[in-house]
C-alpha cells in the first residue's frame, strides 16, 4: 500500500502519516529525514543534494525524486509507505509518476487532510514551544500547568516565527500556488481520498482508517 499525504501546512498531516505507519506496518518516509540521512551518511546523493542546500537552493525535482526512490527501494518499504513531505509540485508528481510506472508500481491512494485556512491560522497561532528541551504546547488544546512556562524544564514558552499568523498566511499562499494542484492531480488519477482535518485528531485516524480499509 502506497499512501501520499497531501494537507497544507498545520493540517496534521504528519501526525496521521506516523499513525497510519504505525497500524499497517510500513515505513513513514519524510522527505526532510531522508535528506538529513544521505548527508549524515555522506552518501552520494546526499553530498549532491547538500551542494544546493548549502546555496539556499531548492533540491532539484529529478534528485529529490532519486534520493526517495533509493529510499523506498530498502527492504522495509516491500509491503508499502507513508510518503509525508513530497510530492509538493506538479513536477515533483509527474517524475515520481514516471520513476513508479518504470518499476510497474504506483500511489495506491493520496489522503487530503483538508482544513480551512483560518482553522490553520488559529492553530498554529496557538502554539507554544521550549526553545530548551523541544516540548511543544498548544493554549487551548494542550496548554502547560503554568500560563507560559515549560511543564519539563520550567523555561519561558515562546511562539516560534513559523507558528505567527503573519509567517502561516505567507506559507499558505504558497501552498495554495504549488501544492493544491495536487489534488487535481491525483483526483484525475482516481486515487484522491478527502478527509475533515478539522474534527479531533482521532477521528481524522478513523475517517482514513476506513478508507484504506
Amino acid at each position: 500500500m502506497k499512501i501520499i499525504m497531501l494537507g497544507a501546512p498545520g493540517a496534521g498531516k504528519g501526525t496521521q502519516a506516523k499513525m497510519i505507519a504505525e497500524k499497517y506496518g510500513i515505513p513513514h518516509v519524510s522527505t526532510g529525514d531522508i535528506f538529513r540521512a544521505n548527508i549524515k551518511n555522506g552518501t552520494e546523493l546526499g553530498m549532491e543534494a547538500k551542494k544546493y542546500m548549502d546555496q539556499g537552493l531548492l533540491v532539484p525535482d529529478e534528485l529529490t525524486v532519486k534520493i526517495l526512490l533509493d529510499r523506498v527501494a530498502q527492504e522495509d518499504c516491500k509491503n508499502g509507505y507513508v510518503l509525508d513531505g513530497f510530492p509538493r509540485t506538479i513536477p515533483q508528481a509527474e517524475v515520481l509518476d514516471e520513476a513508479l510506472t518504470k518499476l510497474d508500481e504506483k500511489i495506491d491512494y493520496a489522503v487530503n487532510v483538508d482544513v480551512p485556512d483560518e482553522n490553520i491560522v488559529k492553530r498554529m497561532s496557538g502554539r507554544r514551544a521550549c526553545l530548551k528541551c523541544g516540548a511543544t504546547y498548544h493554549v487551548e488544546h494542550i496548554p502547560p500547568k503554568r500560563e507560559g512556562i515549560c511543564d519539563v524544564c520550567g523555561s519561558e514558552l515562546v511562539l516560534r516565527d513559523d507558528d505567527k499568523p503573519e509567517t502561516v498566511l505567507n506559507r499558505l499562499k504558497v501552498y495554495h500556488e504549488q501544492t493544491q494542484p495536487l489534488i487535481d492531480f491525483y483526483t484525475a488519477k482516481g486515487v484522491l481520498k478527502t478527509v475533515d482535518g478539522t474534527v479531533d485528531m482521532k477521528d481524522v485516524f478513523t475517517a482514513i482508517v476506513n478508507i484504506l480499509g
